[in-house]
């Protein structure tokens, strides 16, 4: 049984994603032609901030767009309902909305971020000097939260790229008692979201057919247990907040099983 408060929040969550629907009819830009924003000297005011990882592709996905795949609404948006749905103050601009970074893993700005995220991962590269500064980040208490890649070629060009920085740490799956699955929802399964338009062609969820038909939810935890990566894959759980209020169905789909993971993550980084 899912505790009261959590079904106050779960009602809450809904009434206010349903009334972003009448106000978006198109699809939203995405990726670096939106403006790269970098980060301020002061970014470390305490406040939640949602940090995008900037890296080079050296391969290619179908319909990826590298590291500016769901860049900024799916971080603009969960950091949205981060502040609505929680009592956690989130970094706003002079405007009152939530503010976005992007940050490469060279940048001195990288270990004022409390959250990085990055997407279409299976095309990283990682130079040595990329790898040591993501390195030098996790272990400091840092942590990357990577999303939106598919199938095996995806995989282990990843693994291979996070071997560099970590090597001798190992990738393990999420066990169903860990506290992320349950820190303000309870997450028994991470839900399959696919992208918008494979959604509205397909119908389906899986965007590499039998290959990811399963989703996978793995860790690189240190000695404490803390995770220093977090890895959802073969699934978009940007796109469930990035595309929230472009299409009813995707939304009452998707969009709350993706919050409450995103809500979930970012409430046990904040306390872990």
């Amino acid at each position: 049984m899912v505790a009261r408060p959590q079904l106050v929040a779960a009602a809450a969550l809904l009434a206010a994603l349903a009334g972003t629907l009448s106000a978006q009819r198109y699809r939203l830009p995405e990726g670096p032609q939106v403006g790269i924003r970098w980060p301020p000297p002061d970014l470390g005011d305490g406040t939640f901030v949602h940090c995008k990882l900037m890296y080079t592709s050296s391969v290619r996905e179908p319909n990826g767009m590298g590291w500016g795949t769901d860049y900024p609404y799916a971080g603009v948006n969960l950091t949205t309902r981060v502040s609505e749905l929680t009592r956690t103050p989130v970094s706003l601009d002079g405007s009152g909305d939530p503010n976005y970074w992007v940050v490469r893993l060279t940048d001195e700005a990288l270990f004022r971020c409390p959250f990085v995220m990055g997407s279409d991962v299976g095309t990283a590269y990682f130079s040595p000097a990329e790898a040591a500064g993501l390195r030098a980040y996790l272990l400091k208490g840092g942590f990357l939260w990577v999303d939106d890649f598919w199938g095996t070629a995806a995989w282990e060009q990843w693994a291979g790229e996070i071997h560099k920085a970590l090597p001798e740490y190992k990738i393990v799956d999420v066990p169903a008692s860990h506290p992320i699955r349950r820190t303000f929802f309870n997450v028994a399964e991470i839900p399959q979201v696919t992208s918008i338009n494979m959604w509205r062609s397909t119908r389906r969820t899986s965007e590499r057919g039998a290959e990811s038909a399963n989703v996978d939810f793995r860790m690189i935890a240190d000695e404490h247990g803390r995770i220093l990566v977090l890895m959802s894959h073969n699934t978009d759980l940007g796109d469930s907040w990035e595309r929230e209020g472009e299409d009813r169905e995707f939304f009452e789909l998707f969009s709350p099983r993706g919050y409450a993971v995103g809500i979930n993550v970012v409430l046990y980084v904040l306390t872990h």
